[in-house]
């Protein structure tokens, strides 16, 4: 099929999903200027995708005290426990657990968001003879559960009026 007939044949779905209101979803639009974050272990990977995802709309401060508003880590944990094992005591699945308690203040003490908990979890089986595969398995599943947990923070965020 040449290209001139794949496009004259996608043109009708194309205005399809343009005239239903049909749109990408976008980042939810942050209503304040400048944001610091607390509370964070140093390296933390939470820490860091959040800041990169902040720095597309708002200005990262690293002083609590010249931001708008200040979000504070209570818990950033990464968590990891064994569903399943066989008889020889084997392990057969774990569960991946991904935690952010936080709450997001200003500067001067106000509550914005009062303390939240996030909670992101995957179960994961696992085999002795792949355990190399399963660890970039792993922690590729941490990447996925952090990026939902990122955008939960921002839709939480969004709804922020300092």
């Amino acid at each position: 099929m040449s290209s001139s007939r794949r496009r004259l044949l996608a043109l009708p779905a194309a205005l399809l999903l343009a005239g239903c209101g049909f749109s990408r979803r976008r980042a939810p639009r942050l209503a304040f200027a400048s944001i610091a974050l607390v509370g964070f272990a140093p390296r933390s990977p939470m820490a860091a995708e959040l800041t990169r995802v902040l720095r597309e709309q708002v200005q990262v401060l690293p002083a609590p005290e010249r931001a708008e508003v200040v979000l504070e880590a209570l818990v950033d944990a990464r968590e990891r426990s064994i569903v399943a094992s066989t008889a020889a005591a084997q392990v057969r699945e774990v569960q991946l657990r991904l935690r952010l308690n936080f709450i997001a203040r200003t500067p001067s003490g106000r509550l914005l968001i009062p303390r939240a908990e996030l909670l992101a979890a995957r179960d994961l089986s696992t085999t002795e003879s792949a355990v190399l595969a399963k660890g970039f398995e792993e922690a590729e599943l941490y990447r996925e559960l952090q990026t939902d947990v990122v955008q939960q923070v921002l839709r939480r965020l969004a709804s922020i009026v300092p």
